[in-house]
């Protein structure tokens, strides 16, 4: 029975491994081809994401769920083709906060306040993270959008060796039970410390960038970790899917990404 056990705990330990081993390069290769290929990443993680975002808020009409997707699609869409091919078609977005509300007058099945929910929800969660993701490529360069992703899998990593090793106070008992706030203040260090040398020698970031996105990334990527996990707890569901084996959903793997990517540009450009 001990053999069985453990032979299970392995593969599982290999298929999650492997998975996010091939979703990591996957992830490099979209940032560094092509901007094109960014911008298809970000449309396959809207489009994937608000899918799964209604199962968690329990929506029964399937040609809401269908319209939601294809609105966040193109909310997305609008605004950063605006931004690749310099044209004005993010004035699309303007039309967007009417669709919840005519939406809900002809459904008899859902609510205002879970049409609402789920469009909006769409929108801000993922277009608009999405669109600053394909936007600070631009802006400044793949290898700043890489680094992004980096510090958050550094504080991911990190958080959890700390968190094994020394963790005994709840961080967030109510939403996520396993994080601790030891775990977190040791993913802060070593992700902090790590940009910090990092920046002595790359000559395109500068330390005061680098001390700038280090903290940002890791305080708003594990906020919007928790706010899934939030999601989630009230769906009552362990994971937000399962199109990534050992890993769960898109949701679960992005969520820090999509709430970090905002604020990090927001600093980069007031810097």
């Amino acid at each position: 029975m001990g053999g069985f056990f453990y032979f299970c705990i392995m593969k599982e330990l290999l298929i999650r491994t492997l998975s996010g081993a091939v979703l990591v390069a996957l992830i490099i290769a979209c940032i560094f081809i092509s901007p094109w290929t960014c911008w298809a990443l970000a449309l396959f993680i809207v489009g994937v994401g608000t899918f799964e975002m209604s199962r968690l808020m329990h929506l029964q009409s399937r040609w809401q769920l269908v319209f939601g997707v294809l609105m966040a699609i193109g909310a997305f869409a609008a605004a950063s083709l605006g931004l690749l091919s310099d044209k004005p078609f993010s004035a699309i977005l303007l039309l967007l906060p009417l669709l919840p509300f005519l939406m809900a007058l002809f459904s008899t099945t859902d609510d205002f306040k879970s049409i609402a929910a789920y469009h909006f929800g769409a929108v801000v969660l993922l277009s608009l993270p999405c669109f600053f993701m394909v936007w600070l490529r631009e802006l400044y360069s793949p290898k700043m959008l890489l680094l992004v992703f980096i510090l958050l899998w550094a504080n991911d990593t990190f958080a959890y060796l700390t968190g094994r090793l020394l963790g005994k106070h709840k961080l967030f008992e109510r939403i996520s039970p396993g994080k601790t706030i030891e775990g977190s203040v040791g993913g802060l260090v070593f992700t902090l410390v790590g940009v910090i040398v990092f920046s002595r020698y790359a000559d395109w970031l500068s330390i005061k960038e680098a001390i700038g996105m280090g903290l940002i990334a890791v305080v708003f990527g594990t906020l919007g970790d928790l706010c899934e996990s939030m999601l989630k707890r009230q769906a009552g569901v362990k994971d937000s899917g399962n199109l990534i084996p050992g890993h769960g959903g898109i949701l679960d793997r992005f969520d820090s990404v999509l709430f970090a990517v905002p604020f990090v540009f927001v600093y980069l450009l007031l810097l």
